[in-house]
């Protein structure tokens, strides 16, 4: 592993144990560098802000990931995602409630709306794949993952999964009408 991503990987670690002691927006540059023991010099080399590393957290775990071949499926990626919020969902849970500019909740609605459009061109050629409908099916998507990440009694992946898959059915169904 190179120099480059040990060094990221002891920054987001850091990180993650920091957000479970402390809301993110109490988190300074020096407690992440302090906890791993880095100057911010290191820090700054390799990230922008701390935003810009939980978004780094996010796509090297699970977009890099999914780049693989086994994951040209769609099922199998939407399943894996599901999967993958869920068993980090108390970390997800703190990055999501922070807003704004560079906020993950931003990046993750840029990211999905990326890995989902070829996906929904496909099942919405019915429509005309308008740039309105990508877009409010993205929307849809990651505002049902958002909202079911932070139920304080949030259901396995498996059972969102079906309900994602119901309502994506109905949806076509109603499209073809």
């Amino acid at each position: 592993m190179a120099d480059s991503t040990i060094t990221k990987k002891a920054l987001a670690s850091a990180l993650q144990e920091l957000m479970g002691e402390m809301p993110f927006d109490k988190i300074k540059i020096s407690d992440i560098c302090e906890k791993c023991g880095m100057n911010r010099q290191s820090f700054y080399y390799h990230f922008k802000d701390k935003y810009d590393l939980v978004n780094w957290i996010f796509d090297i775990e699970f977009f890099q990931e999914i780049s693989k071949p086994e994951y040209n499926d769609v099922e199998f990626t939407l399943t894996s995602l599901c999967q993958y919020f869920y068993e980090n969902r108390d970390f997800y849970r703190r990055a999501l409630r922070v807003e704004g500019q560079n906020s993950f909740q931003e990046h993750f609605r840029n990211m999905a709306g990326i890995a989902l459009e070829k996906y929904l061109k496909e099942i919405l050629a019915v429509v005309g794949n308008s740039d309105f409908h990508i877009k409010f099916y993205t929307d849809a998507i990651v505002g049902s993952f958002l909202r079911w990440l932070m139920d304080k009694d949030c259901i396995p992946p498996e059972e969102f999964k079906k309900l994602l898959d119901a309502s994506i059915s109905i949806t076509q169904r109603l499209d073809r009408k």
